[in-house]
């Protein structure tokens, strides 16, 4: 096998890296939240119910349009098994496969043969697969498949530009994804004054912080109260949990430093400035102050500049699709040979987009700052 030389690396890999590890991130969440909601549903202490699932991941158009009634088992199809849903974990399976098949010549054989163990088991479930009393099995299958991946990822993938712009995607992927559950269940779940510190209240900021995969990385910090403030702050501002907004935007900064300090990539610059200037707007405040001054504009803000980032990053280092010249007309017969050209021509830009799919899309794909589908 040929070497692999830096420049064809960005132009043919970086972006299916970012996105191969975006996808993947984003199953593994999407599980979780699917998990813990069916729990709290079915104890009787989920009081925003299966709605919140759509809502987390702003898919009420597309939701509406195929199902009347959020609940149990519309929303788990929904995120489970349809096809036509971009955002349900049998379509971003597919994507990450498909990013993943690009990457061949980079991954190791582990990685790409459990891509495919997990994408064909997906691929084989069924109605009977997503009922309620099979659902908690189900999420942890697919939990245990995206952290068997993480696994063969960090002991077999080859640390070079790939692995910087792998870790790239896994972390802006965690901070779209932690940003959307604070600002969604914050609101939601605050309780009436008399109900704060309430069974049911403590129930269901736990749940929350389970969503997170927080919740005993929280209970060591905070062992004795539980507060809808103090789990904002906790998963927003904490420096020690994976899955914080603070720690996710450092691992970005890293990644992208390292391929400017390491590999020469100076066209990273407006990049780090960015980070460094949405770090800073976390260093400067406390939970409290956030809360006070809006939230939900706060959130919507970093969700701007997370976006930001992500096209910074596509246009920095992946170049756009080449544009299709139309080839100049004939002589003799040259409408005939136009027609020719452009019917070719469309059959190969139908192809392209069926190929490429999801992997040229905005931050997060389902959701933009004005929460509107905005997903291929």
């Amino acid at each position: 096998m040929e070497p692999i030389r830096s420049s064809d690396l960005l132009s043919r890999y970086a972006e299916s890296t970012v996105w191969l590890a975006r996808y993947m991130e984003r199953i593994e969440n999407l599980a979780r939240v699917l998990d813990v909601t069916e729990t709290f549903v079915r104890t009787g202490t989920g009081r925003d119910g299966w709605a919140s699932v759509v809502q987390i991941n702003a898919d009420d158009e597309p939701f509406r349009a195929r199902h009347a009634v959020a609940d149990a088992a519309s929303v788990t199809e929904f995120y489970v098994l349809d096809t036509g849903h971009g955002n349900s974990i049998a379509s971003i399976v597919n994507m990450a496969r498909e990013n993943a098949r690009t990457l061949r010549p980079l991954i190791s054989t582990e990685m790409w043969t459990h891509i495919n163990v997990f994408h064909n088991w997906i691929r084989r479930l069924g109605p009977n697969d997503v009922r309620p009393s099979h659902l908690s099995a189900l999420c942890a299958r697919v939990k245990q498949e995206c952290q068997t991946h993480y696994g063969i990822t960090e002991g077999t993938f080859y640390r070079d530009q790939g692995w910087y712009f792998y870790m790239i995607g896994k972390y802006l992927e965690r901070a779209d994804q932690i940003t959307r559950l604070v600002d969604i269940k914050y609101h939601t779940l605050l309780p009436e004054e008399a109900g704060i510190g309430s069974e049911v209240d403590v129930s269901q900021w736990s749940a929350v912080l389970r969503a997170a995969a927080g919740y005993h990385a929280f209970r060591r910090t905070m062992p004795r109260v539980l507060r809808p403030k103090d789990v904002a702050g906790f998963l927003l501002l904490n420096n020690a949990f994976p899955r914080s907004l603070a720690l996710t935007l450092r691992q970005v900064y890293w990644a992208v430093g390292q391929l400017r300090t390491d590999y020469g990539l100076r066209r990273s610059g407006m990049i780090l400035e960015r980070l460094d200037e949405l770090r800073a707007s976390l260093l400067d405040q406390t939970i409290e102050q956030i809360i006070v001054r809006g939230l939900h504009e706060f959130l919507d803000w970093v969700q701007l500049e997370l976006r930001q980032i992500q096209e910074g990053i596509a246009s920095a280092f992946w170049p756009p699709p080449p544009e299709l010249v139309l080839p100049e007309q004939a002589v003799d017969g040259g409408a005939s040979t136009l027609a020719q050209s452009q019917g070719g021509m469309s059959q190969t830009m139908g192809s392209m987009t069926q190929t490429l799919g999801g992997m040229t899309q905005s931050l997060g794909g389902p959701r933009s700052s004005g929460n509107t589908q905005d997903q291929s």
